[in-house]
């Protein structure tokens, strides 16, 4: 069942630098010749909400994206994906 998620992405490996990170067996599956992104769920946080987060002692929730284009580091992007069988990791049905 496809599910929305907005988020920044915060670093990408592309399908020619999968090999410098030890990636999952089932990961690398789904990485074959793609994008990873690893995202900050919820989009670029505001001053404000980084000031909350940091007094809270709020951690970054991140995810990881399989999709067949890296967007830049630091973009915000918006997705439809699916479950995979990995918890955090989500495949990429399409990016707006």
């Amino acid at each position: 069942m496809p599910r929305e998620i907005t988020g920044e992405v915060i670093h990408v490996v592309g399908p020619e630098e999968q090999d410098d990170y030890e990636l999952d067996g089932t990961v690398a599956e789904l990485a074959d010749s793609r994008y990873l992104l690893v995202c900050r769920e919820g989009g670029v946080p505001s001053v404000f909400e980084r000031v909350i987060a940091f007094f809270k002692r709020d951690p970054i929730t991140p995810i990881t994206l399989v999709a067949d284009e890296g967007p830049e580091e630091g973009t915000e992007i918006e997705a439809t994906v699916d479950f995979t069988t990995v918890d955090g990791v989500y495949e990429v049905i399409e990016i707006e």
